[in-house]
């Protein structure tokens, strides 16, 4: 508040010198413990320069850092390059040799990978899901000298200091310190584990964690019990499956806009009442299954207990790991959940690494949609460091797309959606909608530039001013098939859908929690994105292998509906009445 700059009159900054082989005395072992960040020439440290040293217990030992960048990662290549004088001073902060005045691709390539070495991150708790994506910052070059130690000797924090609308980091002293002592802090703070220590603290000190098997197993059912007990849900009690007369006209209770307005179905009509509803068919979700079973079990609903298995990617990721092995199903990319498996995932990288195969990665926020917060690189450092933000899983990238030409354009990626019918679990039963979405990338696809958002991704329609191209799919079929002459859509279509019957197989295939609860009153749609890659089959041909991204809950529905005006009378015909006739669906299972 009152603006007193007195960190001078406490510390100072150091310059360090590698010292000669010849010369290390004893004392030298010491230093190697609080190794400065390895690479960068020259070498800094802070050290307390106050001839009284600094008292823990004093309050006026407590200081602020200031953050010389503030960023989100997507926003960062067009800052350096935009914005006066950032990259001059982030190349003299990370060591980076910058000559010039004229940011050139080499410096912001540097700038680029040495970041993740002084990146810390915060993210507000309030706001749009666009306002809560992590935001990363450097510290002032005084921060970002303050080198790690395992037995630190401050502590260091952000601080949100509201009435100027600007963060800060707080320092301040663990233990009473003397002149010419360093300060330091522990980069992998709150992390006890040594092997997960190990693997935080690799931007810095690098190491090889090969002595840990890549396989990762099934979650044990403690986990799954756990995300139960987390979302809070409250499994329903056994019913019997209701029964209805066979003209019945059902009440319906929701609070989705599209279904307002687009059911028509004479046996279906909406009440504002909730208590005297046939059918909940709600956007959030449904948490008390089991007052719902006990009182009104009648009531069908929209959703499955457990279904976040399926629509939450680290469970998906876990789930599918019952199809297909150690590495999973081969219709779902290589994942590895960030929190509990980052010393296989590392291990894995390595290995693709020596062997020169390729290694670029996607990390996406466990429970964000619409491709926030999701970011694609080759580099380790990059994905160690995203685990500090929100929590996250890792899945392989698809190097090898099959990709669609685009008159204008070139060979750009797409990926298509189907909208999935689940009527029951026991039996299982599956249909899905006959019309599929597609998507399309705006520029030509190739294995760089990842920060590229318009060639990688193919969400554009929730980004302001970016094209949407739309392609329906009865056009596209002949387009692909005249593309690839040789992989008849139905033939890539029955792949897709072998997949779809696998995934929720599995899904099914224990009881709740560790699978979707069998409640007779529920049903759902999702809708399911996959891309089409490369592989080769056992038998050596080339062949397009359906890639499973995600699986939504509650899609949004308004292409379905401009373009369909039936959609919601034959999902809810389907879903409620058990008629599937002229309703543009297909039972897989």
């Amino acid at each position: 508040r009152s603006q007193v700059f007195d960190a001078g009159d406490y510390f100072g900054i150091m310059q360090v010198e590698e010292v000669d082989e010849e010369e290390e005395g004893e004392n030298m072992e010491e230093e190697l413990k609080t190794k400065p960040n390895p690479g960068n020439e020259p070498c800094f440290k802070v050290i307390v320069t106050n001839e009284n040293g600094l008292q823990a217990s004093n309050p006026d030992s407590i200081f602020l850092i200031d953050h010389a960048w503030t960023y989100r990662i997507e926003h960062a290549r067009q800052q350096l390059l935009h914005v006066p004088g950032l990259l001059h001073r982030m190349a003299n902060l990370m060591g980076i040799i910058f000559h010039g005045e004229i940011p050139d691709e080499g410096s912001i390539e540097q700038v680029l990978q040495e970041m993740w070495k002084y990146n810390q991150t915060y993210q507000l708790s309030q706001g749009t899901a666009e306002e809560k994506v992590p935001v990363w910052y450097i510290m002032d070059e005084f921060g970002s000298r303050i080198q790690h130690s395992d037995q630190p000797s401050f502590a260091t924090a952000p601080l949100f200091y509201m009435p100027q609308q600007i963060a800060y980091t707080v320092l301040w002293p663990l233990r009473d310190l003397e002149t010419g002592d360093e300060v330091t802090r522990d980069y992998a703070y709150g992390e006890t584990d040594r092997l997960i220590r190990k693997c935080v603290l690799l931007p810095w000190v690098p190491a090889e964690v090969l002595d840990v098997n890549c396989f990762t197993p099934e979650p044990s059912d403690e986990h799954y019990q756990a995300i139960l007990a987390e979302n809070k849900e409250k499994l329903p009690i056994a019913i019997n499956p209701p029964v209805y007369d066979k003209d019945k006209v059902f009440k319906v209770f929701t609070d989705i806009q599209q279904v307002l307005n687009s059911l028509t179905h004479p046996r279906f009509v909406f009440t504002d009442n909730e208590g005297e509803a046939d059918v909940l068919y709600n956007f959030s979700h449904f948490k008390d299954y089991r007052k719902l079973s006990e009182e009104r079990p009648e009531v069908m609903l929209n959703q499955f207990p457990c279904e976040n298995l399926l629509t939450v990617k680290d469970c998906l990721a876990s789930i599918s790991r019952r199809a297909g092995g150690p590495d999973g199903p081969r219709w779902l990319p290589r994942t590895f959940n960030l929190q509990t498996e980052l010393p296989q995932f590392i291990c894995y990288f390595q290995q693709r690494e020596r062997r020169g195969e390729d290694n670029h990665w996607i990390c996406k926020p466990w429970n964000l949609a619409r491709s926030l917060d999701t970011h694609i690189t080759n580099s380790l450092n990059n994905i160690i460091r995203h685990r500090e933000s929100s929590p996250k899983v890792v899945c392989k990238y698809i190097e090898n797309p099959v990709l669609f030409h685009r008159e204008e354009v070139g060979m750009v990626k797409f990926d298509v959606r189907y909208v999935v019918l689940l009527r029951s679990i026991k039996p299982l039963k599956l249909y899905i909608y006959d019309v599929f979405w597609l998507r399309f990338s705006n520029r030509a696809f190739s294995l760089d530039d990842l920060d590229d958002y318009e060639k990688h991704f193919t969400v554009m329609n929730y980004a302001p001013g970016v094209t949407l191209k739309q392609v329906h799919c009865e056009e596209f079929i002949p387009l692909f098939e005249k593309q690839y002459p040789e992989y008849p859509w139905t033939t890539v279509q029955a792949n897709i859908f072998k997949a779809f019957a696998e995934l929720f197989e599995v899904a099914s295939a224990k009881p709740a929690p560790l699978g979707i609860c069998d409640y007779p009153s529920s049903r759902a749609i999702y809708a399911i994105d996959l891309m089409l890659k490369w592989d080769t089959s056992r038998d050596g041909k080339r062949i397009m292998q359906p890639q499973i991204l995600e699986v939504n809950f509650n899609p949004d529905c308004d292409r379905a509906c401009k373009y369909h005006p039936t959609f919601f009378n034959d999902v809810f015909s389907t879903l409620f009445l058990d008629e599937t006739k002229n309703c543009n669906v297909t039972c897989i299972v």
